[in-house]
């Protein structure tokens, strides 16, 4: 092996359930359940599980893309380097850029929902404990998730591991208590379009309802930037990122079924994050002390979703520095835990930055709407270029190993179920359904617009005096290290 190999990230530490769990938890399932999936319901109403199934369906595109691209492509800068081989280093660099910078932007999001979640329920339980004490517990999540970070992927990844069980298992077992307790309201018309909000009546409610919820399905793909540490990585991240699309959509259908028939289907329209009409407004009505369990599978989520997305950014942003066309420092890694500690620092101080500078110049929650639109504006818009990349990537290697519909039909379905997703998070009023933001989330147009802007300068710059760091964002390092070795072990002719 060589030198820079053995400097690398720790190889063969982590397995499939490990990765799959990674992928997992930064999809938040039980924060999106609660939170984010009921946004649909203003427009699909008790019609909400056919709008999750159809974004299912819709991700299951993409989520094929990035797996076809993890398997051929095991390399820690993941969507960057798909891009870099799929369509150009150049292109592979912005996307590389885009995606650190929000991915960065995570944890902070999940510690600011952390926060106004604790303090909202604490204050509502007691009334002594302030309802605007809500930044210890966002200190105090990131803390525990740069000690994880810290300690290595192996820690990391197993805490997120028993993390996502807990909160899988606790809103699994509410929705069969929600189902069984529904009794004869059971019923299958909420995979119909009979129950639709007012005013947005059959399949168009149907679709706008799934145009939201298709953003509960952000972070399928965090277990790629993963493969240099994980054992049989083509194999493997091929696994876990259908897996955890699957797995955790079919899940958002079952809860969000249980919850609609429970509920009443006709009047799930009215139904949110918060109130009586939400996931703890009914446990706290209905199911004793149960409420709890729901409100710590949330907390439990967010800190999840947080450590799973802290991986996601110190991984990408060590490619990149890796290779230098970011600082050279973020490559720096502990040297018995072998975790990017630079980054690690970096992200710490980036998310407490982020929480407090925002929580308090704003408030927790203007603050998370700010960054969450933010984030999924640039997501989707990485989840676009690697549709288009796949195809590019295949077309690239010729006729023996093109696959027409995986490579070349599936991206542009992806492609195309994407676009009103981006237009929502952007709010641009393309269709009825969509809200123009406005201030201060509307600033997270010119955010993006910036940071963008930002990097085409560095491009422009990197292309005139170091043109072969560019062409280096399309390096796959894991390949080269172990050469012939980790193509046998994953059943693939040696480079």
């Amino acid at each position: 092996m060589s030198g820079e190999a053995a400097a690398g990230l720790r190889r063969d530490a982590v397995g499939l359930r490990e990765v799959l769990f990674q992928s997992v938890t930064a999809m938040a399932p039980a924060a999106a359940v609660a939170a984010s999936i009921p946004a649909g319901a203003a427009f699909a109403g008790g019609s909400l599980p056919l709008a999750v199934v159809i974004a299912l369906v819709a991700c299951l595109f993409t989520a094929s893309c990035v797996a076809e691209l993890a398997r051929e492509l095991p390399a820690a800068g993941s969507v960057a380097t798909y891009a870099a081989q799929g369509l150009h280093p150049a292109v592979g660099f912005l996307v590389g850029w885009g995606y650190v910078f929000v991915e960065a932007l995570v944890p902070p999001l999940l510690l600011l929902q952390l926060g106004f979640t604790a303090a909202g329920t604490l204050h509502d339980e007691w009334a002594s404990w302030p309802a605007g004490l809500w930044w210890p517990w966002a200190l105090a999540g990131a803390a525990v998730i740069a000690v994880a970070g810290y300690l290595g992927v192996q820690a990391s990844a197993r805490f997120g591991t028993v993390l996502g069980i807990f909160e899988i298992a606790v809103f699994l077992v509410f929705a069969g208590w929600l189902i069984i307790r529904a009794g004869g309201h059971n019923t299958l018309s909420v995979f119909g379009t009979s129950h639709t909000a007012d005013g947005y009546g059959g399949v168009s409610g149907v679709f706008a309802g799934s145009v939201y919820t298709v953003l509960a399905f952000a972070g399928f793909e965090a277990a790629a930037p993963l493969a240099e540490e994980t054992r049989a990585p083509r194999r493997t991240m091929h696994r876990a990122v259908l897996g955890a699309a699957l797995g955790i959509g079919l899940f958002y259908v079952v809860t969000t079924y249980a919850m609609s028939v429970y509920f009443g289907p006709d009047r799930f329209a009215s139904f949110g994050a918060t109130g009586e009409a939400s996931w703890e407004g009914v446990a706290r009505a209905s199911f004793g002390l149960f409420w709890v369990l729901v409100f710590l599978a949330v907390v439990n989520s967010t800190i999840a979703n947080a450590n799973a997305c802290a991986n996601v950014s110190t991984r990408t942003a060590f490619a990149l520095g890796r290779i230098r066309v970011l600082p050279r420092v973020l490559a720096t890694l502990h040297p018995r835990y072998r975790s990017p500690v630079a980054g690690i620092a970096v992200q710490t101080v980036v998310a407490v930055g982020a929480v407090l500078g925002l929580g308090f110049g704003y408030d927790p929650v203007t603050a998370f709407l700010l960054l969450a639109t933010v984030i999924v504006t640039v997501v989707i818009g990485v989840y676009i270029v690697v549709n288009l990349a796949c195809a590019g990537y295949f077309l690239r290697r010729g006729r023996p190993s093109l696959k027409p519909v995986r490579h070349l039909l599936l991206p542009l379905l992806g492609t195309v179920a994407f676009v009103p997703a981006l237009l929502t998070a952007a709010g641009l009023p393309v269709f009825g359904f969509v809200t123009k933001l406005t201030a201060p989330v509307s600033y997270a147009g010119p955010v993006v617009g910036a940071w963008m802007a930002i990097g085409v300068v560095v491009l422009l710059v990197l292309i005139r005096r170091h043109p072969e760091r560019i062409a280096e964002t399309a390096r796959v390092h894991l390949e080269e290290d172990t050469s012939g070795t980790l193509a046998a072990q994953n059943g693939a002719p040696p480079l």
